[in-house]
């Protein structure tokens, strides 16, 4: 449970404490007085060392490092002064399942500690090592057990304690982050809900802008033999109401654009062969456009395919819109063995010039830049506007055979 990465912050930061406490015992032996128990020497200096590596590893491998700490405090006991540290081992190891374990998990882990530290105290005790020189007796058996079960229970309940605070935290932090998960879930269906609003008023806007146009037209239809300036009243009220009615479809399907997606996520998806239809659309609907392949065409995986025809479908689309009366289109696919390419032109004006690009450039560049292509866009010289894409191919059909 306690598992983590070998180089952690807790194991640097355990590292750092366990350095601390042997900088605290490596200065009790330098000050304190013969007869304290920390020992002297660089034997007893590389005991206190040694007897602080369950502190080092207690959050990676902590039941690991309990039993080791165990099997060194009932080793202390031949020694007298040479494991002046496990004291303190036990003391943090101990607070450490308490802080970490569960209830059961964290009792056994300080029985594991305490109860060799208590039979360790006894088995010095026996040896005569709790007597000072002189052969005055420094503490007592019965202090230094009352004293052992008193440090067990306060560092449990302390271990306890910082335990429960941590879950409460936690609690309160898992609770936070539902409830802004939750705010920002009712935030985006208000919104939603908003512009399924707007975007039902801009129906019936557009509706009815649509039943005007109707009735002017068939008015016009109606007075244009003989009533000229009736018809051309009719058609400029048209003309205008249809502007308005253009405005209001933009403004529409920005609104639904998402929903809009969603839906065409269900239904099959062009690829290659509509090209050659979307070009005779284009040339039955008045733009002479034609279809240029170089190259052996090979088969296209699903998704570049896709991006070729709503790159051609786009760029095709402007051009009949923007390109004039007098304008030719043509589309070029070239197919080589490292790349892709297909290339869509008119000779008419071109788009206004604006300072951001609409949304159906954005949406090119982004199809192209899915597949790792390349997408430049702009006027070409003498006129006209010039849409260029390349796109990697891994590998051909005629390299996969080679390779087979």
């Amino acid at each position: 449970m306690l598992r983590q990465a070998w180089w952690s912050t807790p194991l640097r930061a355990d590292a750092a404490l366990a350095a601390s406490i042997l900088g605290v015992v490596y200065l009790l032996m330098l000050i304190a007085p013969p007869g304290w128990g920390v020992g002297s020497g660089w034997y007893a200096a590389f005991l206190a060392a040694v007897g602080l590596i369950p502190v080092v590893f207690r959050r990676i491998y902590l039941w690991p490092m309990g039993v080791l700490c165990a099997i060194m405090t009932l080793g202390s006991a031949a020694e007298e002064t040479s494991w002046a540290s496990l004291g303190y081992a036990v003391l943090v190891l101990a607070y450490t399942f308490a802080a970490y374990e569960s209830w059961g998990r964290a009792v056994v882990g300080s029985l594991l500690l305490w109860v060799p530290a208590l039979i360790s105290l006894i088995i010095a005790d026996q040896r005569g090592y709790l007597d000072a020189h002189g052969g005055e007796q420094v503490i007592t058996v019965a202090a230094g057990l009352m004293i052992n079960g008193v440090s067990a229970v306060v560092i449990f309940l302390i271990g306890r304690t910082v335990r429960a605070r941590r879950e409460v935290a936690q609690a309160l932090k898992d609770r936070a982050a539902a409830a802004e998960a939750g705010q920002q879930a009712h935030a985006e269906q208000a919104v939603a809900e908003e512009r399924r609003r707007i975007a039902r008023e801009l129906h019936d806007v557009v509706a009815h802008h649509v039943s005007v146009i109707s009735v002017m037209a068939t008015g016009a239809r109606r007075v244009l033999k003989h009533d000229y300036d009736a018809a051309e009243q009719a058609l400029s009220t048209i003309e205008q109401t249809s502007r308005t009615t253009l405005r209001e479809l933009r403004r529409l399907l920005f609104l639904l654009r998402i929903e809009a997606e969603t839906e065409s996520e269900l239904t099959p998806q062009p690829g290659m062969d509509g090209i050659r239809t979307l070009v005779d659309q284009v040339r039955e609907a008045g733009l002479p456009a034609h279809l240029r392949i170089s190259g052996e065409p090979y088969p296209l995986d699903p998704g570049v395919s896709l991006t070729a025809y709503r790159i051609v479908q786009e760029a095709l689309t402007n051009a009949l819109k923007h390109a004039g009366g007098q304008a030719t289109a043509e589309v070029r696919m070239g197919f080589s063995a490292a790349e892709f390419t297909i290339e869509i032109f008119d000779t008419g004006n071109g788009p206004a010039t604006t300072s951001t690009p609409g949304h159906g450039l954005l949406g090119m560049r982004e199809r192209v830049a899915v597949y790792g292509g390349t997408l430049r866009t702009g006027p070409r010289p003498g006129g006209g506007f010039r849409v260029y894409a390349k796109i990697p191919v891994e590998s051909t059909p005629a390299e996969v055979e080679a390779v087979a």
